[in-house]
């Protein structure tokens, strides 16, 4: 979602009298590739771009081609193999074994939609965004051309790509991409021969960390949340919490005004208060609610205690699967800076159903594939 925030930004701060842009979107990776399926790059025609479609091999190539498709006031999508051994072939020599398809799509000023439904994902309240983008078309299909993006919003939705039964095997499909959260390609073939390409782009709302505690080392924790374009939240005294620092968190709650904290799939709680009665008060709250992901900061004989006094109290919670205490990765953090990133990377590890090991140990690729 960062990369599309920035993308919105330089796009607004564009003149479009003078400039014309291009949105670059990878739509398909077969085998290998640096960037997935959803990675974009704004392309100008004074040669500046935003975002990135690969690890910075394929950028300058696609400037040229959103040059011409700017010019010719006409989406392409373009395809490129960096299995070839063609010397010839952009991205021959990357060792990436993959194939990568990516859509350049000229941005209409009077008419933007991409941009305005991407602002969408963006501004509109937390939830999961589905957009469909027409890649190819075999055919004429009246009301449909590459490039065209449109909103999932159920079968409704879906009447313009085609008869009953093409449109039932799309919202199968589309559900299916949505209950996996995950963005790919999809061939819909109409009853009359004729075909569709698309990309099911799902895109989730950004991480949401919801930090309890208000002691120094909450700084550099909310710090990298936001280098990461992800949603903190601070329950803290807020008389106790300086400007500066109220200035970089999303939002700043008092500890009466916990129930008004919004909480979904990608929320998660990290008690971090040092002071033992605060996270005992505060971990049957967090555990209340549906966050998948509840954090503890310190040993796990302390989280251990608050677990035996609570239920002296007559409140009884397990350390469930969702509990993580100690919060973070174990590599070997002891400063503030590098603790938080051990929390930040065990959050980012389970929201994406990981395990967090090294990843030459994992036996599957890096990424899953169909």
């Amino acid at each position: 979602m960062k990369e599309i925030s920035n993308i919105l930004t330089a796009y607004q701060n564009m003149n479009p009298a003078t400039t014309k842009a291009a949105l670059a979107t990878v739509v398909r990776v077969e085998g290998s590739s640096y960037r997935r399926t959803g990675a974009r790059m704004l392309i100008m025609d004074n040669g500046m771009w935003v975002g990135g479609i690969s690890g910075g091999c394929l950028e300058g190539d696609a400037l040229k081609r959103a040059r011409l498709a700017m010019a010719q006031a006409r989406p392409t999508l373009v395809t490129y193999d960096t299995t070839d051994d063609d010397a010839y072939q952009i991205g021959v020599g990357l060792g990436c074994n993959g194939i990568i398809d990516v859509l350049i799509a000229p941005i209409n000023e009077a008419e933007p939609t991409a941009i305005n439904l991407l602002k969408d994902c963006v501004t509109s309240d937390r939830q999961t965004h589905i957009l469909l983008t027409v890649t190819q078309v075999n055919g004429l299909v009246e009301g449909l051309t590459i490039g065209d993006m449109r909103v999932y919003s159920g079968p409704d939705s879906l009447s313009v790509f085609g008869d009953e039964q093409a449109i039932e095997l799309l919202d199968n499909v589309v559900r299916k991409y949505i209950a996996k959260g995950k963005s790919a390609p999809v061939s819909l073939g109409l009853s009359d021969g004729r075909s569709i390409e698309l990309f099911v782009e799902v895109i989730p709302p950004v991480p949401h960390v919801v930090v309890m505690g208000q002691q120094y080392d909450v700084y550099p924790l909310v710090r990298l949340i936001n280098e990461l374009g992800w949603q903190a939240t601070v329950v803290a005294n807020p008389q106790k919490i300086t400007k500066a620092f109220f200035s970089q968190a999303n939002a700043l709650v008092a500890p009466a005004d916990f129930d008004t904290i919004p909480i979904d799939e990608q929320t998660a709680f990290i008690l971090m208060a040092h002071d033992f009665n605060t996270d005992r008060a505060n971990l049957p709250k967090a555990l209340a609610t549906n966050a998948p992901f509840v954090g503890v900061l310190g040993p796990r004989v302390r989280t251990e205690r608050m677990v035996t006094e609570l239920a002296a109290e007559g409140v009884f919670i397990s350390l469930e699967e969702r509990v993580h205490a100690p919060v973070g990765l174990d590599i070997g953090a002891t400063s503030p800076e590098e603790i938080a990133l051990s929390i930040v990377a065990e959050i980012k590890a389970v929201l994406s159903g990981r395990d967090g090991s090294s990843l030459r140990l994992r036996q599957a690729p890096i990424h899953e594939r169909e």
